[in-house]
Parts: structure tokens; sequence; C-alpha cells
């Protein structure tokens, strides 16, 4: 039933006063990929000089986002209205903890899966829009992230499809044709379940401002049809995100395309259906969420037994990879059928820990690949005796998507499973564990495979490139500082996850006078 119309004086919904200058940081991070991508264009002609302006360009990315994250951190969410109108009425960017950890943490994989591509993406690739592409898909990311708006939020994911469209295709291999069709079929079905719920959530609201859809579901939960509401995101985002039963285009898709763009995908784009479910179920929906748990428990306990049964099961490594995304999708929807502080916070910094970790262990498979000479294990053999460093970064990014200390995979592990058994759900929190540890015996048998087990043929030694090398280490790096020193990442989580379940600040940013209207 639509909410029943009220006579709004609308010249009091105009911007009369300037909009301080801290809160352009909200939309300077969509603003910079849209215009960059726009002038990587322009340089088509030009392949070589596209990449290194994209670099540094991606590296002014993260330093926005690194800016912005301290200022939301320091100050509370924050907010920029387009078009001088105020919310409802103006479309708004609302950037709170949580979306500013996630637009960061993005950037972060990026700016290493745009250094790996130099040696990467060749000359064709560069020419057919690589750079210009990868900084579309940014923007639709990072919009995605610091949207306060629904229906804008349809609009980034919209953008990083048609921008993961490109990349997926890049090459045009018979392959990468036929994993594109599957990505794009699923994704345009969950694209049109999201735009369905859209339509309906405007109906019942007559609004799409987030805070606003926040501050009143309370009043409209007994004449709005919520639940449907809910269960079609649900549907949607998790389609999006790869959870049991619509998982199986993940594996099917993302071997395709040149490692680069597998890596990103695996870091980014998932993650931003997370983001999603997260926002909506948890801030805008939390009674419909409360109702539903049972049943994401169950598709959360599904998806991370299914994804760790399917890496046991796959002999190619970028196949294996992407179960091992599934199961982590997993883990993170069982922080949002748990709910509380625990199960968001434990959601939140598993994804945070699976962005940069799923980018490492793709680019880890590319070089893989380059000193074994492809992606089979049962042809694979001899890579510790080739390189021991490479050996030991492999290691500890293995580890770490399995959950064992101390690195960044165990704290969220924990997190999940203490939330699970103080509910009472011990069968969750079993499902956990055992996708640990079926994860680590598919890790354990790639590490045999292909680093213990003497080679089949001669290798060349092939010594690090900067360029491959660099992103891995510094990856490697936060998945350990991650593990180390989690005290800071852990209170970031936490203060995300509470300020989702108790949305005050960023109802009081985007209504700073008198509440919602």
């Amino acid at each position: 039933m639509a909410a029943p119309a009220a006579t709004v004086d609308l010249s009091a919904a105009l911007i009369t006063t300037p909009v301080p200058i801290g809160h352009w940081l909200a939309i300077l991070p969509v603003a910079h990929c849209i215009t960059l991508g726009a002038v990587l264009l322009m340089l088509r002609g030009y392949p070589r000089l596209q990449a290194w302006l994209a670099i540094p360009g991606l590296a002014a990315l993260a330093l926005i986002d690194a800016a912005l994250l301290a200022k939301v951190a320091a100050e509370g969410p924050l907010t920029m209205v387009m078009g001088r109108w105020l919310p409802p009425f103006g479309i708004a960017f609302t950037v709170d903890l949580f979306g500013a950890l996630m637009a960061f943490t993005a950037a972060l994989a990026a700016l290493a899966g745009g250094i790996y591509a130099l040696a990467d993406i060749g000359e064709s690739g560069r020419k057919y829009g690589f750079f210009p592409l990868l900084m579309l898909l940014m923007a639709g990311v990072t919009g995605a992230f610091l949207t306060g708006d629904v229906f804008n939020l349809y609009v980034w994911f919209e953008v990083l499809l048609i921008s993961s469209f490109g990349l997926v295709i890049l090459g045009s291999e018979r392959q990468q044709i036929d994993g594109a069709l599957k990505y794009a079929v699923l994704n345009l079905i969950a694209t049109t379940l999201f735009l369905i719920g859209v339509g309906i959530l405007y109906a019942a609201f007559g609004t799409l401002n987030m805070a606003d859809i926040a501050a009143k579901a309370a009043d409209l939960r007994g004449t709005a049809p919520l639940m449907t509401l809910a269960s079609l995101f649900l549907l949607a985002f998790g389609m999006k995100a790869a959870a049991f039963p619509v998982n199986f285009w993940l594996p099917a898709a993302y071997h395709t395309p040149r490692i680069t763009v597998s890596a990103l995908f695996a870091g980014l784009l998932t993650k931003v259906g997370i983001y999603a479910l997260i926002r909506v179920m948890v801030m805008l929906l939390p009674v419909e969420r409360q109702e539903l748990s049972l049943v994401i428990a169950l598709a959360a306990a599904a998806t991370i037994l299914v994804g760790a049964l399917g890496a046991l099961a796959e002999n190619d490594i970028r196949r294996l990879f992407g179960y091992v995304v599934i199961s982590g999708i997993g883990n993170m929807l069982a922080g949002v059928a748990l709910g509380g502080l625990g199960g968001i916070s434990g959601a939140v910094f598993y994804a945070l820990h699976s962005m940069v970790l799923m980018t490492a262990l793709y680019l880890a498979a590319g070089e893989i690949a380059r000193r074994g000479g492809g992606f089979s294990l049962s042809a694979l053999g001899g890579l510790y005796r080739q390189s021991g460093g490479f050996t030991a970064l492999s290691l500890v990014l293995f580890l770490a998507a399995c959950g064992l200390p101390p690195f960044s995979g165990f704290w969220p592990k924990v997190i999940l499973v203490k939330a699970s058994l103080d509910l009472g759900a011990w069968w969750l929190a079993a499902s956990i564990l055992v996708g640990g540890f079926l994860t680590t015996i598919a890790f354990g048998r790639l590490f045999l495979l292909a680093y213990w087990r003497p080679a089949a043929i001669a290798l060349t030694p092939s010594g690090p490139r900067w360029r491959t090398g660099l992103p891995l280490a510094a990856l490697t790096a936060l998945v350990v500082g991650f593990g180390i020193l989690p005290e800071q990442l852990l209170a970031l989580s936490q203060s995300a996850a509470a300020g989702l379940a108790d949305p005050q600040a960023y109802l009081h940013s985007v209504f700073p006078v008198g509440g919602a209207p």
C-alpha cells in the first residue's frame, strides 16, 4: 500500500547555505573515477600512456578514500546532496563508517590489480579499453558503497555491471564469451529482481532515500509489504554475491578472463552484493531480517559447505579459488543471519579481509601459471624449488583463506563462531568450522601438488618482476598485518556494525534538524 502523500513546501527543501568543503569528499571518489575514465578513453590511441596515467590515478583514489575514512571515523557520517535539493527530494551521497571502510579497501585492491595489469594486460587489451573500464568499474563499486539512495544503488550496480561485461570479454576468446554469457544472464536476472524491489519500495514509502526509509519503516510495518521486499532483496543480492543456491555462475565465469580481471572481480564484485544486503537488511529492514534469519542462516551454511566441497574437487586453480570466494560469502551471510554487534561486525571484518585476500589469491594464481606453465594442478609441480620467497607468500595467503592464525581470516571466524554459539546456533558454528577444515584440505592439496611435488618437466627459473611481485607482496603484508594487529580493524568493524544497528547518526547526517520528514 502506498504511503499517503504529504503536503510539502518545496521551497523549504532547497539548500540555501553553502555546502561545507569537507562534505565534497563524499562524492570526490566517484567524480575522480569517472573523470579519469573519460580521460583514459580519449587516450585510447596511446595505450602506454593510459597505463602510466591510470596507476597514479588509482593511487590518488586510495588517498581520497583514506581521507574520507579518516573524516568519517573522526566526525561521524557525512552527507552531500546533489542539485541543491534537500533529502528526501534530492539525491544524496551519505557516507558512514561501513561505506568508507569498504570504499577504501576496494581502492587498495584496485591499485594492486592495476599495477599487476602492467605485466598481465598487453597492448591489445589496453587498446580495447582495460584501464578506462577499470576506472568505470571503480566508479560503480565506489558509488554503490557511498550512495544514500536505493535507486542510485541500482544505478551504480548497472555502472559496474556494464564495465565488468567489457572486462570479462577482453580478448574475445571463445571461453571468455561463454563465461560472459553465464555471468550476464544471472546478473541481469538479479538486477531485474532488484529493480522490481525498488519499485515496490517506492510505492510503499514514497521515497528512496535510505535514511528516510529507515525512519519510516516502523510506522509502515503493518501496512506495507515489507517481508515481500526483504525476500526480493535477499534473493537479488544473494544472486549478485553468489550465495547458495544461485552460486553456480561464479566458478563458471571467474576463470575465463585475464587473471587481473578475475582478481578484481573476486575481490570487489561479490562484496558489493554483500554490502547491499547488509545495508538493506540490517539498517532498513531489521525486523524482516530477524524473521528471515533462519532462511539466511541455512543459505549461509549451505554456501560455506558447497564452496569448500567445490574447492576440494577442482583441478583448475582459478575455479578452485572461485569456490573459495563462494565459501567466504557464506561466512558473511552467517553474520547477517546472526545479527547483533557480533554477527554484523564479524561480517564486516570478513568482507574487508576477503577483498584483500581474494585479490591476492588470484594474483598469486597468475604467478603460479607464469612460473609453472598453467593453472592445472595435475600438470604443476616444483614451485618450491623454483622460488622459496613466492612459496612463503603463497603459504601465508593459503593459511589466511583457511582461517588459521595468525592471519586476517582467523579473527572474523572467531567472532562469527562465538556469535553463533551465544545464540545457540551450534550447527551454524559447526558449518563455519567444517568449511574451514575442508578449505584447509583443499589448500593443502594445492600446496603439495603445485609446490612440493617435483616438477614433471624441468622448469626454467623465473625471477620476480616488480609489476607482479610488488602488489602481491603488499596485499600479503596487509593479510599478515590484519592478523597480527587486529585491534584497530576490529574496533572499526564494531563501530560500523553499531552504526548499522542504530542508524541515528546516519539519519542525523541526512536530516540534521528535526529528523526525517
